[in-house]
């Protein structure tokens, strides 16, 4: 019997080890969850910081090279107006595009989509020739939203 009651206290011993295990676990992992939760909010807020930050700074050069090379390469589409928020002069090339390609068949549509990516073309030149300061003054302050 008494060997039994060494094993019973052996077994309760080792039941207590198991839970002081147990809840040192449970506190180095809420501990550890806590630091990566700080660390993620920290990185996240890094993050936004930089991403506000280059956002405003494509107020200037970045979004005129953008839209330049976007209005030589995609100009009949109107990608470069969209670029700089004209969402009505973007949408009236697209729209004119689409119409072209679609009148194609008739072979009027050939010179439409020629007309609306040379507009495109000159758009785009024009940009990328303008100072950075010109640029952003007239189209992005004064919002000139043709040549």
């Amino acid at each position: 019997m008494s060997d039994d009651k060494n094993l019973g206290d052996d077994l309760d011993d080792m039941l207590d080890d198991a839970k002081q295990g147990a809840r040192e676990f449970a506190d180095d992992t809420k501990r550890t969850a806590h630091e990566f939760s700080e660390g993620a909010k920290k990185t996240a807020n890094e993050f936004s910081e930089g991403a506000r930050e280059a956002f405003n700074s494509t107020s200037g050069e970045n979004k005129k090279i953008l839209a330049g090379v976007l209005g030589i390469i995609l100009g009949a589409f109107g990608v470069h107006k969209f670029i700089l928020g004209y969402n009505k002069e973007g949408g009236i090339l697209l729209g004119i595009t689409l119409l072209g390609i679609v009148l194609s068949c008739v072979g009027i549509g050939v010179f439409v989509v020629w007309i609306t990516s040379l507009i495109g073309l000159i758009e785009g030149i024009i940009y990328l020739t303008k100072s950075d300061a010109e640029f952003y003054a007239t189209y992005q302050v004064g919002k000139k939203p043709w040549f």
